[in-house]
């Protein structure tokens, strides 16, 4: 292997395969062999609470099976522990890089590093080139007639589904071109502990999903059904293709396949609005008086708020990296209404436990539920926990899972009587909106 002999790097991140993968694809016919390249990126690794946090165990095992089918090939990974800074002045130390292609990324500090890296490439005169793969249309690709972007998903869905068609559903034939890898011995691996982490114990969902297609929009709602697909994680971490399972519905039933659209919805207001991660889209909102009771707080975290449906979600969170969507949208008025808990320490907690979380969709889910994102639920309507119970569980299945106690006297009562919880944050929610 000659190291000084020039090649192509195509970078890993959220495209974890080697079928139908945009950047690959491009990268194996540009002329150069090409060496795909993961960086256990520490700036983001360092700052994780949990030293066994599930979602590096995934990625971790993920790579193993790529590093893996790569070698089947003949080539390797390029695996570095690093901040992406740090790893890039050491490959271009080690090899003669011709061209990097990667696939985009639409989170503000994604968008940050890519900048940054590109940079340092270009003044070496190293071409940078990015394509979509995570998105059937991404930024700009579905707008209004003005050319602004959508901020109610009605509308928004409408037009995504009058442009979709077979083009954007289909798959980049990557296996074709693989001879082009990088020839190369084994590359050197790295351990999770190498990295100050510890396996974890979570079991991750398999990515079969087509067998909930059709009945999907029929069990979606009740949590003790089986009714949803678990691949939030396989999208998140691209070890699924989304054309492969926007295609899987393209025409079938449409539900599951508008969930597709919510996630990129959330994902192009994220990027023409970054500072939605941070701040409300409405402004209005900023001025909510949060309680933020620490204690109140933990015991939402750990289940044991005194209502069965919010506790069941929080322990099947916290045990799992799961929640049923249902149940995440009752949890989360809950806290953000009954609590007047600041909807950001919410979406920091789904952050720090959810397997399948993004940036964009997490943000703009905890947003609507408060009321202060674009296309929100108002923020007087607010989740009525015990008449959800009636609706999506009235047999109890859930709840009984995971509150087993539920309904003897060593379950705790109601953390707040549910008729104030509710006036209190009419009171609060009006007060803010109210202000000039």
């Amino acid at each position: 292997m000659d190291k000084k002999a020039p090649i192509t790097l195509f970078w890993l991140r959220r495209d974890l395969r080697l079928h139908d993968n945009a950047g690959l694809y491009h990268a194996l016919k540009s002329g150069q062999p090409v060496l795909c390249l993961f960086i256990f990126d520490r700036e983001i690794l360092d700052k994780l609470e949990d030293r066994d946090d599930a979602r590096v165990t995934f990625i971790y095992q993920t790579i193993q099976t790529l590093r893996d089918e790569l070698q089947k090939h003949g080539s390797s990974l390029l695996i570095k522990y690093a901040k992406p800074d740090d790893a890039w002045n050491e490959i271009l130390q080690e090899y003669t890089v011709a061209s990097v292609y990667t696939n985009r990324d639409y989170e503000p500090y994604a968008k940050r590093r890519d900048g940054s890296i590109g940079e340092k490439l270009q003044q070496r005169g190293i071409p940078f080139r990015t394509f979509k793969d995570q998105m059937i249309f991404e930024r700009d690709e579905v707008v209004k007639d003005d050319g602004k972007p959508y901020t109610v998903f009605t509308p928004y869905k409408k037009r995504w589904f009058k442009k979709v068609n077979v083009f954007y559903l289909s798959s980049y034939p990557t296996e074709k071109y693989l001879s082009n890898l990088h020839k190369t011995k084994s590359l050197p691996n790295i351990t999770l502990q190498q990295m100050n982490f510890t396996e974890s114990s979570i079991e991750f969902p398999e990515t079969e999903y087509e067998h909930i297609i059709d009945d999907y929009a029929r069990n979606r709602d009740y949590p003790a059904k089986k009714g949803t697909s678990h691949i939030g994680i396989h999208l998140r971490f691209g070890t699924v293709s989304i054309r492969d399972a926007a295609r899987a519905a393209f025409t079938r039933e449409q539900t599951w396949l508008g969930e597709l659209v919510w996630r990129e919805f959330y994902m192009m207001i994220l990027d023409h609005f970054p500072e939605t991660e941070k701040h409300a889209y409405r402004a209005a909102f900023d001025r909510i008086e949060w309680r933020n009771n620490e204690h109140e707080f933990e015991l939402w975290c750990k289940g044991q708020t005194g209502y069965p449906l919010v506790d069941a979600g929080m322990r099947e969170l916290n045990a799992t990296g799961f929640m049923h969507n249902r149940v995440r949208m009752v949890a989360a008025s809950f806290l953000v209404k009954h609590l007047l808990v600041d909807w950001r320490l919410g979406e920091h907690y789904f952050a720090r436990k959810l397997l399948d979380y993004e940036g964009s969709t997490n943000v703009g889910s905890w947003q609507w539920v408060a009321g202060s994102g674009t296309d929100v639920m108002p923020y007087f309507r607010i989740f009525n926990p015990e008449a959800q119970i009636k609706k999506f569980d009235s047999k109890n299945e859930y709840i009984k899972k995971w509150v087993p106690e539920y309904g003897t006297n060593q379950y705790p009562e109601p953390i707040i009587e549910n008729k104030a919880g509710k006036e209190r944050a009419l009171k609060t929610y009006r007060a803010a909106v109210a202000k000039p």
